[in-house]
């Protein structure tokens, strides 16, 4: 059976972190996080150019040349782990790649990706609890987005992932406990789909 990579997308807050965990223990998949993967560099980056090292919302330096380099890291140690035979959650926003829908046939052609399932996972929360997980967490980076709160949940709720070739699953993330009924039922779906083919 091919090797499965989890996009786990979802605003800042709405507990993509918890969400991919949970699904690389049940599937026994690498999991790799964005920030834990780039933070180092992107804050030196960013102090190097003179700029804060947590000034990254409103950062045109940060949009058009470090977050590029963020992602191509972790999509590139996601080919490494396909190559090995090991499924894969990628736990990152990739709100900015969204409209391209093309961009997993992209992806998986500029990094020499080997054949694997694609699963889209949304995680979705209310816009009041999120706002109270940011709040709670106290990162410097989540700053803007609670003074700005209005406009940063306007356009959390706004981005539609156009992305094809591959299974999309909404994750209901509200409340303190995972609820994956919904979720586990969905990729049984794909499992048996898979092991038909």
């Amino acid at each position: 059976m091919k090797p499965k990579v989890f996009f786990v997308v979802g605003p800042a807050g709405s507990g993509k972190s918890s969400v991919s965990k949970f699904i690389a223990r049940q599937n026994h998949a690498a999991y790799i996080d964005k920030d834990t993967a780039t933070t180092g560099f992107t804050e030196l980056l960013l102090e190097l150019h003179g700029f804060d090292k947590n000034e990254r919302d409103n950062n045109e330096y940060y949009q058009t040349v470090i977050m590029p380099l963020e992602y191509e890291t972790i999509l590139k140690l996601c080919r490494d782990n396909l190559a090995l035979g090991n499924s894969v959650v990628l736990d990152a926003p990739f709100g900015k790649y969204f409209s391209n829908e093309d961009f997993l046939t992209e992806v998986h052609a500029r990094y020499y990706w080997p054949e694997a399932e694609k699963i889209v996972v949304h995680v979705h929360v209310d816009g009041e609890e999120m706002r109270q997980r940011l709040i709670n967490r106290g990162y410097h980076r989540d700053e803007w987005k609670l003074h700005n709160w209005d406009a940063f949940w306007a356009k959390a709720q706004s981005v539609d992932c156009a992305w094809k070739s591959a299974h999309h699953v909404a994750f209901n993330n509200n409340g303190d406990g995972i609820d994956t009924t919904e979720f586990d039922r969905v990729i049984e779906g794909i499992d048996a789909e898979m092991a038909r083919l």
